[in-house]
């Protein structure tokens, strides 16, 4: 059932992602023969937003067409999420001063997506729509759009900030190997992952210190952590990049001490000699006290 669950919904996830993509082609198809630094312009103009229109519109009526239900609701999140990966393409590749914002979009889209297609790999059972992570929480919203803010409010006031290539290229760093950390705990621990913190020990459930929680308790956090913060940075966005890090801190504090006090109940010694030798891996979090 888990197994037919990961072919349907991993595979509409895929070719719904794709035909979000596949907005990059409309500028392309308008600058055969021109020079790519225009593309920026033509999506801007009243063209290239009524060609987006009709493209978004055909591509819903499409998927409204062959999946229903459930379905659909797999199929217009991963076109959504394809759709800002290739608008963002475009803006990175276009000559203008919103290259890094292109930069964030592609960034913020990839790792929604990913989370639920590699949970549909890993762990298909567990699989749900709530696996994008599109509506984590309300704080998660009001920080995401609290960036943006930030973003379009300072490049008004203040454009200079706003291009400092060594500074973003940081960021991105940050949030590559954020990405790329946190992607690789969640394939380690295969059906052990799971968005949602468990109360209850299923028969699977095995203590994982191999790969990259031999170095780190909590890689995904890790992960997650310095990938927030990286968006932050590479959008050079200095209130925000000083809120995520206080927010993020504060919520995967709380979040690794709740879970270590399942893990405890789960594996017992086992879990306790573990975290005595591994650290959580993130700043001044040492995970649940012993005596508390």
């Amino acid at each position: 059932m888990a197994g037919n669950k990961l072919v349907l919904e991993g595979k509409i996830s895929i070719i719904s992602f794709i035909c979000g993509l596949g907005v990059v082609f409309i500028p392309l198809i308008a600058i055969v023969a021109s020079d790519i630094d225009w593309v920026f312009d033509y999506l801007t103009g009243f063209n290239g937003k009524i060609a987006t229109l009709v493209y978004i519109t055909v591509i819903n009526g499409f998927l409204l067409l062959i999946y229903k239900g459930p379905l659909y609701k797999v199929a217009v999140r991963a076109c959504f999420l394809g759709f800002t990966f290739g608008c963002g393409m475009i803006i990175s590749l276009s000559d203008t001063t919103w290259t890094h914002f292109g930069w964030y979009m592609c960034s913020l889209a990839f790792f929604h997506y990913s989370e639920y297609l590699v949970t549909a790999i890993i762990n298909p059972r567990s699989l749900s729509l709530d696996s994008f992570l599109l509506n984590h929480s309300v704080e998660y919203t009001v920080a995401a759009v609290s960036s943006w803010v930030e973003f379009i409010i300072e490049k008004l006031l203040f454009p200079d900030i706003k291009q400092l290539s060594w500074l973003s290229v940081l960021g991105l760093l940050m949030v590559i190997c954020g990405e790329f950390l946190r992607k690789m705990a969640m394939f380690t621990a295969g059906s052990n992952f799971n968005h949602i913190v468990q109360n209850e020990k299923s028969q699977s459930h095995i203590l994982v210190t191999s790969g990259v929680y031999a170095f780190f308790r909590h890689p995904s956090y890790v992960g997650w952590f310095y990938w927030s913060i990286g968006t932050q940075v590479m959008l050079c966005n200095p209130v925000c990049i000083l809120g995520y890090t206080l927010a993020s801190w504060r919520f995967f504090r709380e979040r690794i001490e709740e879970e270590e006090i399942s893990l405890i109940h789960f594996f017992g010694e086992d879990y306790i000699e573990y975290k005595r030798k591994v650290s959580s891996g993130l700043p001044f979090i040492a995970g649940i006290r012993m005596g508390s």
